[in-house]
């Protein structure tokens, strides 16, 4: 009788700390709904969105492997609506799709035509020649080197690069900047993105779910989908930039909140991949049935990637593929 009586003591705190943390979880997940339910307007602020034909080019400081390269660079192709480049669904083609709503909806004030994205130029620069810590002022001279007009010049950082902000307040960044070409006689802006590989920097910040999180809710890590934690991270964020950046390229097109601090097509819908996601769940993922990897899209070349979800502004709600 006494070892019955000691057991008990012991088993009921457990027992009663097991049941806060599920009603815990369950007002988490209430709460994420709730906010996601009740997400404000995507406002659109009169200012000109990319359109037409545009080339992403990719330029490469630091050391990648060529397989590195590749499941970027496959992503990219992946954005593509071209019928020959076949893509099961659920498919990154049919994510990007919902970028296109935005440009239906301001069609009717700007007839602004619709964005075709398509792998451009790639440019290696394997020599660190700008060293090993870079500032954004030279993240705008290394993105100065892809083409400049009707373009988006993606500069891809490798892990053993330190770039002002990374890890701290940002895994990567779009912005624009004064380009050499001149069009009409006039300077124009050209659009530009920055990502980095947070594989030994900052993998719990930037790489999440494909590592377990530094703060928040611990869970354990998803299986990346193309077998690089560091890289797969990097098409998340790539992902989420160019969604950004397509919708709001000079900082005067779509967005949430405040300009400086503002939510913009993924950025809004943070942390969220499938239905279900709350803080430190990503949401329920197809899974590869041979390598036990997470993923909700389908790409060219057989690829599995995971994308972010994006704010539809037709429904006010962040839209998942899964």
């Amino acid at each position: 009788m006494a070892s019955f009586f000691a057991s008990s003591k012991t088993a009921l705190p457990k027992l009663f700390l097991a049941l806060c943390l599920l009603q815990m979880a369950s007002a988490t997940r209430r709460l994420a709904e709730l906010v996601q339910d009740q997400s404000p307007p995507m406002k659109y602020h009169n200012g000109p969105l990319l359109s037409g034909q545009i080339s992403v080019n990719l330029i490469w400081y630091g050391r990648f492997k060529p397989s590195q390269r590749t499941i970027v660079s496959d992503f990219v192709t992946s954005l593509s609506s071209d019928p020959s480049l076949a893509q099961a669904p659920p498919s990154v083609s049919q994510w990007w799709k919902t970028v296109d709503k935005y440009y239906h909806l301001s069609s009717s004030k700007r007839r602004t035509p619709s964005l075709t994205l398509s792998l451009g130029r790639q440019v290696l620069d394997e020599s660190y020649s700008l060293g090993k810590s870079l500032t954004s002022k030279h993240l705008v001279e290394l993105a100065s080197r892809g083409e400049q007009r009707n373009a988006i010049n993606v500069v891809l950082t490798s892990s053993d690069v330190a770039v002002e902000g990374f890890c701290m307040s940002r895994c990567g960044s779009h912005d624009s900047a004064v380009g050499s070409v001149k069009v009409n006689g006039r300077s124009s802006r050209f659009a530009y993105i920055w990502v980095g590989n947070s594989e030994t920097q900052c993998p719990g910040q930037c790489a999440w779910p494909f590592h377990q999180p530094l703060y928040g809710p611990q869970s354990p890590p998803l299986v990346a989908p193309n077998g690089d934690v560091g890289v797969d991270g990097m098409v998340i964020n790539l992902a989420g930039l160019l969604a950004g950046t397509a919708t709001n390229p000079f900082s005067n097109g779509y967005y949430q909140g405040e300009a400086g601090a503002s939510l913009e097509a993924a950025s809004a819908c943070t942390g969220i991949y499938g239905n279900g996601a709350y803080p430190g769940y990503a949401g329920n993922l197809l899974v590869d049935k041979a390598t036990g990897a997470s993923y909700n899209a389908h790409g060219v070349n057989g690829r599995k990637y995971l994308v972010p979800a994006l704010y539809d502004p037709s429904t006010s709600s962040c839209s998942t593929l899964v």
